[in-house]
């Protein structure tokens, strides 16, 4: 019977890259704003690490999707994600929806993202 539980528990496990400890890592901070420079706070911010610059290997867990929001200050601070490519999305009230993919290749980044405002409706009749 403990076989079956030890086998179900290994099937719950979540599908986490895995990647070695050494790997160099960065400490990711985003700053949100509109076109005037006035922060966006409560901005939806989704991070996700989509191509690293080392071998995915056995080693310790890390994490490398992050979905959170900014202060009041527009500041999103993001834990330790490894170096290489990474994908920002940032979705606003009243603002355009934000996404790129950026290389990153320091131990700690900044991204400054600008939002922009709606665009106008349109209507065919």
């Amino acid at each position: 019977m403990l076989s079956r539980f030890a086998f179900l528990a290994v099937l719950m496990v979540p599908a986490v890259p895995i990647i070695a400890a050494g790997d160099d890592m960065t400490r990711l901070r985003i700053e949100v704003t509109g076109l005037s420079g006035k922060p966006v706070d409560r901005a939806s911010v989704v991070v996700h690490f989509v191509e690293g610059r080392s071998k995915i290997k056995f080693g310790k867990k890390i994490i490398t999707h992050w979905e959170l929001r900014t202060n009041q200050q527009g500041i999103a601070k993001i834990p330790p994600i490894p170096q290489g490519k990474i994908r920002v999305q940032v979705i606003a009230k009243n603002y355009q929806t934000f996404g790129d993919t950026f290389d990153i290749t320091e131990p700690e980044k900044t991204l400054t993202i600008k939002l922009n405002p709606p665009q106008p409706q349109y209507s065919a009749h």
